[in-house]
């Protein structure tokens, strides 16, 4: 098919509102993405919605005895659950060795991030009906709960629509459990990267909410079976969460009998500068999930679930899919570990949003048309003073041939390639000066 072709052939079978050029996979590179139409380069700000950590056509790709193994997986779709391959068994040790922290054995793969977190939450309504003594398959566990913050986003599935509340059009209309919703402490930091709002007394309103859902464990809110959060939320404007909150969230967790769930699909797998970003507060959850820039979703839990015997990492079929994640993506999540590792691209992460940073803060200053520069590595955002100022910067970065992503009401947010050169990120950070500069005279007039 035509190039030309593309966009009008799928619009005639579904709903096409996406960006509009048409990605050549050949002559992508690195972290340019060439349009196939206009044979215009776009440099990547966006990755994929932050699920494309090594660019296009890394030359570590290249590499005969992976394109093997990626042919070969390819040409089948195991039901990975139940039969097992070489090529399985090589990803596995790869994750657990690279990727896994220690002191969480239990592993579970599935396709979907949605799914990762609906099924850590059921590892937890699963724990904590044993916990209750509800061992009978035909108890009644609609008294469950997951107690989780505002301005999460933790997917689409029918679990997982119940716990994001960022946009209406993404979970109204359609059913959902109306369990504990709370408020969610953010920090806004000035030009120098300090905490500047008072982020002591929102901590201090979030506990007290939490602690009115957990003392009043009486059918009000239900048993709260797990504490759900994002240790960075991302679609809800990037919001950063200090220490002593999720030390506080870990407290709870213990004293009151739930799991604590962390939910990495968007941060985790190396984009932070390490494996996972709640390794910078060294806050460890009991069940993390994870997705996008890992390829194959899933979760990975701790001890913890140790305490019901029967928990659902040791009983058949309690959670499982037909294929349990896929083979292909399996073998590429693989290489892309062995690249990230090899080339030591955590190191170069952390460097690479440092220095993106340091320019963003640049900008601000300059211009005065956005604040609360703030993130780690790849994972970057800036707040405007609306939601208007924001999409004119982000329509005039893709015209000018750079793409990143809205998050919250008014913050924009780039998800960096981690193999980005300081050469690139300093024409990134021209392109969004432009952008920022174009949108503030815009308005002037």
């Amino acid at each position: 098919m035509h190039p030309t072709e593309v966009l009008a052939n799928l619009a005639r079978h579904q709903l096409v509102d996406g960006y509009p050029l048409v990605v050549d996979l050949e002559a992508s590179e690195g972290v340019w993405i060439h349009d196939a139409v206009t044979s215009e380069r776009y440099l990547d700000a966006f990755t994929c919605f932050a699920s494309w950590p090594l660019g296009y056509n890394h030359p570590g790709f290249a590499d005969e005895g992976f394109t093997a193994t990626l042919d070969r997986a390819a040409k089948h779709n195991l039901s990975n659950a139940d039969v097992y391959s070489a090529e399985m068994a090589q990803f596995v040790d790869a994750f657990a060795t690279h990727a896994t922290p220690e002191g969480f054995h239990h592993h579970f793969w599935v396709a979907g991030g949605a799914l990762a977190v609906e099924n850590s939450m059921k590892t937890a309504f699963d724990w904590k009906a044993r916990k209750l003594g509800r061992d009978d398959y035909l108890a009644d566990c609609s008294d469950l709960s997951i107690l989780h913050f505002k301005q999460a986003f933790h997917g689409r599935s029918g679990y997982t629509m119940s716990v994001t509340n960022t946009l209406p059009d993404k979970v109204g209309l359609f059913p959902k459990f109306k369990w504990p919703r709370v408020h969610n402490p953010a920090c806004v930091f000035d030009l120098d990267g300090a905490v500047c709002n008072d982020v002591e007394a929102e901590e201090a309103r979030a506990c007290s909410e939490i602690e009115h859902v957990l003392r009043n464990d009486d059918g009000t809110h239900g048993h709260v079976a797990a504490i759900l959060i994002e240790p960075m939320q991302g679609e809800g404007g990037d919001n950063h969460f200090r220490t002593e909150f999720l030390q506080a969230l870990r407290t709870y967790a213990n004293e009151f009998e739930c799991l604590l769930l962390f939910d990495e699909v968007q941060t985790g797998f190396f984009g932070s500068g390490k494996p996972w970003l709640w390794q910078h507060h060294g806050v460890a959850p009991d069940v993390v999930s994870f997705g996008k820039k890992s390829q194959v979703c899933g979760m990975y839990a701790g001890s913890r679930v140790d305490e019901v015997e029967h928990n659902v990492f040791k009983t058949s079929s309690r959670i499982n899919s037909t294929w349990g994640g896929n083979l292909v993506d399996m073998v590429r999540s693989r290489r892309f570990i062995e690249i990230i590792v090899q080339d030591r691209l955590m190191e170069q992460v952390r460097d690479l949003g440092e220095h993106v940073k340091t320019g963003m803060r640049r900008i601000a200053c300059e211009t005065g048309q956005f604040t609360s520069v703030r993130g780690l590595g790849s994972l970057l955002a800036c707040t405007f003073e609306n939601a208007d100022r924001r999409n004119k910067v982000l329509q005039g970065l893709f015209e000018r041939k750079a793409i990143a992503l809205p998050c919250g009401e008014t913050s924009l947010r780039f998800r960096l390639p981690m193999v980005m050169t300081t050469t690139e990120a300093d024409e990134l950070l021209d392109r969004f000066e432009a952008a920022v500069k174009a949108a503030a005279a815009t308005a002037a007039v």
